[in-house]
């Protein structure tokens, strides 16, 4: 098969401690005036180096890696939103990205106009764009609001409305980033259905996400991406075991947070530790079904803190979100976080998952900001327990991923008429 994608040595650098570019003429002829010196680069950050691999036509290729291991500067790079530090690249046909919500949207338009506009940019003719209108409009389900202006819009409906004029423009290759982490289940469903029309059509397809199953059903070959180098690339159900094996091997050492490297937020408030405690307040590394999970997540705040919310989600062994936590979504507010070292305790007093293991990220944020998000940097395992009722028959993870508590009864037959 012909190469649709060849990549070789491609290496991304940016410095750090560099001015930002001045975006008005004002702010140029001020540094100018007052002599305003640049900066000196303090260092410089790889997000890609000397990465190579190639993508033959018809190919759907998962990409994996933590955050921060430069997947969306890469699919960036290939839809020429930025350009290399060095290296090669070369993409053959016609190409969709959809790495960022909204990209190539313009807010004041309706989302009929923004459906012509973003057709245009990916290569679309008005004709083709005519002849797939409704199916666009009906995919992405936003027919009650297309002629609304797309400021209006969630960003789950400008997703939907993204990933669908990418899907329906029929594109040589598609470039598809998290595009499964916005969305009800009936959306991501159609994405996945999607995505696997265009494998079975030829289509050629990267597909970044962080959610295994998906990957493993949708990609026969996936490449790990480690620290911007290529880690390992083969058959998806090698690599992503390999992958999900180093994250229960980071957690030999404990749960210190400070030196997690791939984190988000502006660090005014930040995790430093966690710990599980039994009802004691002992250290304890064991979870049972159907038992409580008591965690306390210890934080450092640099300054002064008003109404932060801390959470926590659980996501399955291959990266399907199970549940979020929050003390915002408990009815719990914290006022106000003042600067220096503290805790908060969570207490979940029936953990209703299936014995297996699974992972969790953490996060800080407020209304509008966010100040900390470290994702998968907790491996737990659920242990199995005599849930039902001591009768000894245990529970087991072949029977799905929640343990769901019930209560039956059966009525005795009712008699006829003739006491028969």
């Amino acid at each position: 098969m012909p190469e649709a994608i060849r990549i070789e040595h491609l290496t991304k650098r940016y410095e750090i401690g560099t001015l930002r570019h001045e975006t008005m003429l004002r702010e140029a002829l001020l540094n100018v005036l007052t002599l305003k010196r640049r900066p000196r680069v303090n260092s410089t950050i790889l997000a890609l180096n000397d990465l190579s691999f190639n993508v033959e036509e018809g190919e759907v290729v998962g990409i994996i890696g933590r955050n921060g291991a430069g997947k969306s500067t890469l699919l960036k790079i290939l839809s020429r939103i930025t350009y290399p530090t060095s290296g090669r690249i070369r993409v053959r046909g016609r190409v969709a990205s959809l790495i960022e919500v909204g990209t190539g949207f313009h807010d004041e338009l309706s989302g009929r106009e923004n459906i012509y506009l973003n057709g245009s940019i990916l290569g679309m003719r008005k004709r083709e764009i005519d002849a797939r209108l409704e199916q666009i409009i009906e995919f992405a389900g936003v027919g009650q609001f297309v002629d609304t202006p797309i400021k209006r819009y969630s960003s789950g409906m400008r997703l939907r409305l993204g990933f669908a004029v990418a899907a329906h423009m029929e594109p040589d290759v598609l470039f598809v980033d998290e595009v499964l982490a916005v969305g009800d289940a009936d959306f991501q469903k159609k994405c996945l259905s999607a995505m696997d029309d265009l494998r079975s059509g030829g289509r050629t397809v990267l597909f970044v996400s962080h959610n295994m199953a998906a990957i493993e059903n949708l990609c026969p070959r996936t490449v790990w991406i480690d620290g911007g180098r290529l880690r390992m690339d083969g058959p998806s159900d090698d690599v992503i075991a390999k992958y999900l094996a180093t994250f229960s091997d980071s957690q030999r050492s404990g749960y210190d947070l400070e030196s997690v490297p791939s984190r988000a937020g502006n660090g005014a408030i930040r995790f430093t530790r966690v710990e599980f405690v039994d009802e004691k307040g002992d250290p304890t590394s064991v979870f049972r079904c159907g038992g409580p999970l008591r965690a306390r997540f210890h934080y450092r705040a640099r300054e002064r803190v008003r109404s932060p919310s801390f959470g926590m989600t659980i996501f399955s062994d291959m990266g399907t979100r199970i549940t979020t936590v929050s003390t915002w979504h408990a009815g719990y507010d914290v006022s106000i976080v003042d600067e220096g070292e503290g805790a908060i305790d969570l207490v979940i007093d029936d953990l209703f998952l299936q014995p297996n293991r699974y992972f969790l990220s953490l996060w800080i944020d407020s209304v509008g900001q966010k100040y900390d998000s470290v994702d998968h940097c907790i491996a737990i395992d659920v242990e199995d327990s005599n849930a039902y009722d001591n009768l000894g028959r245990g529970v087991h993870a072949r029977w799905g991923l929640v343990y769901m508590p019930s209560h039956w009864n059966i009525e005795p037959p009712a008699k006829n008429a003739m006491g028969m």
